[in-house]
């Protein structure tokens, strides 16, 4: 092959590479405006994140935690050792869900814990039951915080003072790990949800010491 032949099976060659990167390059764009409607559009559905944050003190000791969304089961554990007392935030739900209305209900049982003269709380045991209805909106993504705290003060009756609040969040776009991580907290400012989407009951009694 002589040197006139070389240089233009070389440009030819040049010329096919050049297409090519040039379909590579529109693919990727097809991709990226197919994925931009796919995240703000008809077709993004939607997405919820729901987590448990414990901010009960050290006087009730969570030995049980059951999280039921629209029906199904999404964490259920029992534990006398302490090792779910001690988790701060538990991750419940981080996924695709459909438009519209769900309703995510929550049992938690508490064992009295205190030494010395506060020995006796650990013959306790209390029960609080709650359930909360919120709405997932079509490519959106909804963060719902599920809280569990102590309400009143020092001279509240122990069985007065387990409760639960919940804050939402809501933001555009439902982009996300497919995998449970802990939601986010809700925006400064944001209130508690309560009233009719709360519906919270109580139960204490004594056990064996």
């Amino acid at each position: 092959m002589d040197g006139a032949t070389y240089a233009v099976r070389l440009k030819d060659l040049e010329q096919r590479i050049d297409e090519l990167k040039e379909q590579i390059r529109r693919s990727h764009t097809r991709l990226s405006l197919l994925t931009d409607t796919i995240l703000s559009g008809g077709l993004a559905g939607s997405r919820s994140e729901i987590a448990f944050q414990n901010d009960m003190s050290a006087a009730f000791r969570l030995v049980r935690a059951l999280f039921v969304l629209d029906g199904a089961v999404q964490y259920n554990k029992s534990d006398d050792t302490g090792a779910l007392a001690e988790q701060k935030e538990i991750p419940i739900f981080n996924g695709s869900i459909p438009p519209g209305d769900h309703t995510v209900q929550i049992l938690l049982q508490f064992q009295g814990s205190g030494y010395g003269v506060f020995s006796y709380l650990k013959g306790y045991h209390f029960e609080a039951r709650s359930s909360h209805s919120f709405t997932a909106v079509e490519g959106k993504t909804l963060s719902l915080q599920i809280i569990a705290y102590e309400k009143g003060g020092v001279t509240t009756p122990l069985e007065e003072r387990p409760a639960v609040r919940f804050n939402e969040k809501v933001t555009a776009g439902v982009a996300g790990s497919g995998g449970p991580k802990p939601a986010a907290g809700a925006a400064p400012g944001t209130p508690p949800t309560a009233g009719g989407n709360l519906s919270t009951g109580f139960s204490v009694g004594t056990g064996s010491k």
